[in-house]
């Protein structure tokens, strides 16, 4: 990150253009990713009912009912000439490539495909192709050439509803974004208080969503990706770049005001603190959210491996963007990013707690600033600390509650209610519930190895499981010397009950004879194999997920208490998020607010959908907040001190992002397809859940009641952390490097407050504990001189030779007075609340009282500090944590 930052910072118009160029490319060529997606993808490819479907495709071609066209008119009678010449013509002048079979009234006389009125007439269509794209393909052609002359037409069946939900989906994106940009434009200049930085993410969140665009559409040459991913593409790109956006924005404009001027330098200078601090935390953000995401990739269906693939190539396009082109252009914005400053806000001032001023004697003050955090999410911290039991169990308590419904949902598949009321297939399903009555659930099985014989006999053990139902053989064929045949029973009600999901069960619980193989299908089949491969799967995915979210937070924050806790909080408030979502779509609570009809139950895709997004979303949050806490933290070792700090200074922030990405999916919960919809309320109200009642008061309640536990990890461990860990470069010296022998200072160890180190060590002891906190941030003081009289220090408690394990008390504080002469080891100024703190490379020192090397330590505070600049033409610059 270091080096890329100097290199935008060098280069901003070269990465900006490359950047243009590239999203213009990928825009034109992402805009035609539609037409590469495909439909459906919500079954098993290897389930029975698959199987099934294949083999009715292969055997009895022209018995599978793909589209149901209903022919009507108020006037004349399905008998008439011109009725009859208008619909004979309009199915003969069909395409016959693309139509198998067609099955009418005329040509079989079969009175279920005449209305009882006579005014009415079905028929039904076999699509050409063995593939669900074929299949589509197929559909996109017939569809538009049924309408018949002087007649009412309706179509239904799988694949009108696919075609209607292709048609929805575009108008659903557009009108979403037409909802969302404006509101998430405004939001945007009342946080930023400026026209230039309110442009930022919604400037990234369109480039994101375009990139996300093109990457799906190279993904279609290679696999199948569904239609619905488009929305989880514009869902998440947008929403997630605006929150990146809005970080990184926020700190460069924060790092800006602490550069002496608005310099070409000082830009670099702030944008490289920038990209080292929120663009990292962005990066490893993101890469929480897209292995997360990545989860859906372990499941069969289409449908989840196409959301799988679109949201991890949203969430870095998104991060790409927000750590390439934004930081270009606020390399070339500079201070201009106040451009349009609304009255509220207030001009930027740069030169703000320099140490020229410290050294003046205000460093007391932003002591008590630090010791003391002021501010309505501080108190709020506080309150909750006061009474972390009683806050924990009521929270809890109520989450439970919440979740309630969720432990009598219902699941189902989907069919055409996923539509609204007024679509033409949902339409056309209840004009033939009207006009034919209410139609059977026909459950088809392929019989091998059985002829007519063997298939009546097969119908007659059928008789237990399926009771008074219809059941009789449609067909018999021979294949490669084999028989095979095609039995059908047709079930009372919709496929989505769980009477119709218990039939398919007990059929194939019947034994179909010596030499005979039964495959059952049809919706209610596809619907319980889709419900079986879910729960096969879910807990591998819920295995996956926790283990790697477990091995990115330990690396986060170096605690495998964390890690545990954070895991435990999301599903907790996952579940009442699911509740809710049950209470509403399941119960049909607020459907007309809304503008739905409950169906009864929920799709079963749908949870495990949510589930992969809102735990990469929860983990995101609480990276941004865990990471401030755990750098004050490290800096005084006060567990209610650092959480306070730590929610003060991310709860605006943390606030702010989750509006802006609520207004995002608040837009997509006014889609007209009911799962989209459900998506967009769930997420909705797990963010506003997530952002206030978990960070705000769940998450202060835990770590109070953890203390110094929170950052348990073994001593091995902790020291690789230190190391190779993911955080600011605020620790001491690594511990892995550290001797293990380590020379403990004299005082109780681990007692916090100040205490004065032996004299003749001080001046190496100063050297070794100012050189070697920080590598990781750029060397914009290098070759300079500087010298130290007094300052305070921070001791690692690490691990000592004879006791291999993790201290967790707070490290030790040493008040030192000494002059520290860094020389050209002085490589940056950080400047914190309390002070500066000047750093360099590490290098090894020792003090002269004994061999023992000094401890691992890092500076808190720092005062009287001056520093030798007349070697730089370049003024000092600061670098605030």
């Amino acid at each position: 990150m270091k080096w890329w930052s100097g290199a935008v910072g060098r280069h901003p118009w070269l990465v900006l253009i490359a950047g243009v160029l590239l999203i213009v490319v990928a825009g034109i060529y992402g805009l035609g990713v539609i037409a590469s997606l495909s439909q459906g993808g919500f079954e098993d490819p290897d389930s029975e009912s698959a199987k099934e479907l294949r083999l009715q495709q292969d055997l009895f071609p022209h018995h599978e009912a793909d589209i149901v066209v209903i022919y009507s008119s108020t006037t004349e009678l399905a008998g008439d000439p011109d009725f009859s010449d208008a619909v004979t013509s309009t199915l003969a002048d069909l395409p016959s490539d693309e139509v198998d079979g067609i099955i009418t009234w005329y040509s079989t006389r079969a009175p279920d495909l005449l209305s009882e009125d006579k005014h009415a007439t079905r028929a039904i269509i076999t699509l050409a192709g063995s593939t669900p794209n074929e299949k589509a393909d197929a559909a996109d052609v017939v569809i538009p050439l049924l309408d018949a002359s002087g007649l009412r037409t309706d179509i239904l069946g799988e694949w009108a509803v696919f075609h209607d939900v292709t048609a929805l989906v575009t108008a659903d994106i557009v009108r979403a974004e037409a909802l969302a940009i404006p509101i998430v434009m405004v939001l945007s200049l009342v946080i930023f208080g400026s026209v230039a930085a309110a442009l930022m993410p919604t400037l990234i969140g369109m480039i994101a969503v375009l990139g996300a665009f093109a990457v799906v559409r190279i993904m279609t040459q290679f696999t199948d990706v569904s239609v619905f991913a488009i929305n989880i593409i514009t869902l998440l790109g947008m929403g997630l770049a605006i929150d990146y956006a809005l970080f990184i924005v926020s700190r460069f404009r924060e790092e800006l005001a602490f550069q002496p001027d608005t310099s070409r330098v000082s830009v670099r200078a702030a944008l490289a603190t920038t990209m080292a601090t929120a663009g990292r935390t962005v990066l490893f953000s993101g890469l929480i959210v897209a292995a997360s995401l990545a989860s859906l990739i372990l499941f069969p269906q289409t449908f989840l491996t196409s959301m799988g693939f679109g949201g991890v190539a949203a969430v870095l396009v998104a991060v790409v963007a927000a750590l390439t082109i934004l930081p270009a252009i606020l390399a070339i914005l500079g201070k201009r990013i106040e451009f349009g400053r609304m009255p509220w806000r207030r001009p930027l001032r740069t030169g703000q707690r320099r140490p020229e001023t410290l050294a003046k004697g205000h460093a007391a003050q932003f002591r008590r600033d630090r010791e003391r955090p002021e501010g309505g999410w501080a108190k709020v911290a506080h309150s909750v600390m006061r009474r972390p039991v009683l806050y924990l169990v009521a929270i809890t308590a109520g989450l439970l509650i919440l979740a309630a419904p969720f432990t009598s949902a219902q699941w189902g598949g989907v069919d055409d209610r996923v539509l609204p009321e007024d679509s033409p297939a949902r339409v056309a399903a209840q004009f033939q519930e009207d006009t034919f009555g209410v139609q059977p659930t026909p459950v088809t099985i392929v019989l091998q190895g059985a002829d007519a014989a063997a298939a009546d006999a097969y119908a007659r053990k059928l008789s237990p499981a399926t009771g008074s139902l219809p059941v009789y053989t449609v067909d018999t064929t021979t294949s490669g010397g084999r028989s095979s045949a095609l039995v059908r029973v047709d079930a009372a009600g919709d496929a989505q009950t769980p009477a119709s999901q218990d039939l398919v069960r007990a059929i194939r619980a019947v034994d179909p004879g010596d030499g005979v193989t039964a495959f059952v299908g049809g919706q209610a089949a596809i619907t319980v194999d889709l419900i079986d491969s879910i729960g096969s799967h879910l807990p591998w995915m819920g295995l996956i997920v926790a283990a790697v979210m477990f091995v990115l937070l330990f690396i986060a924050f170096g605690s495998l208490v964390l890690p545990v806790k954070a895991i435990l909080m999301n599903i907790v408030s996952i579940s009442a998020s699911f509740g809710i979502v049950t209470w509403i779509f399941q119960d049909g609570n607020l459907s007309g607010l809304l503008g739905f009809t409950s169906p009864g139950y929920l799709d079963a895709t749908q949870p495990i959908l949510m589930l992969a997004i809102l735990f990469g979303l929860s983990m995101d949050y609480e990276v941004f907040l865990l990471s401030r806490v755990r750098e004050e933290w490290d800096v005084h070792g006060d567990n209610t001190r650092a959480v306070a700090t730590g929610l003060q200074h991310t709860g605006r922030i943390i606030t702010s992002a989750a509006v802006l990405l609520a207004v995002v999916i608040g837009g997509f919960s006014t889609s007209s397809i009911l799962f989209i919809k459900m998506i967009g309320v769930g997420m909705l109200v797990a963010v506003l859940l997530d952002a206030t009642v978990v960070r705000a008061l769940l998450v202060p309640a835990t770590m109070r009641l953890l203390g110094p536990t929170n950052w348990w990890a073994p001593a091995p461990l902790h020291r690789w952390w230190v190391r190779f860990g993911h955080h600011s470069g605020t620790l001491a010296a690594d511990a892995a490097n550290a001797p293990r022998r380590a020379a403990r200072p004299s005082g109780p160890a681990g007692r916090a407050g100040p205490r004065r180190s032996q004299p003749e060590a001080s001046t190496q002891l100063a050297e070794r504990m100012i050189v070697g906190i920080v590598d990781s941030v750029p060397d914009v003081l290098r070759g300079r001189r500087a010298t130290v009289t007094r300052f305070t220090v921070l001791e690692d408690p690490g691990a000592r030779a004879d006791q291999q394990q993790f201290v967790t008390s707070p490290p030790s504080r040493h008040l030192v007075e000494a002059t520290a002469d860094l020389g050209a080891h002085a490589a940056q100024i950080l400047q914190y609340g309390t002070g500066v703190i000047v750093v360099g490379h590490e290098r090894e020192a020792r003090a002269p009282a004994g061999d023992a090397t000094t401890p691992a330590a890092r500076i808190i505070e720092a005062t009287h500090i001056g520093l030798d600049v007349s070697n730089a033409p370049a003024p000092v610059a600061a670098e605030r944590r």
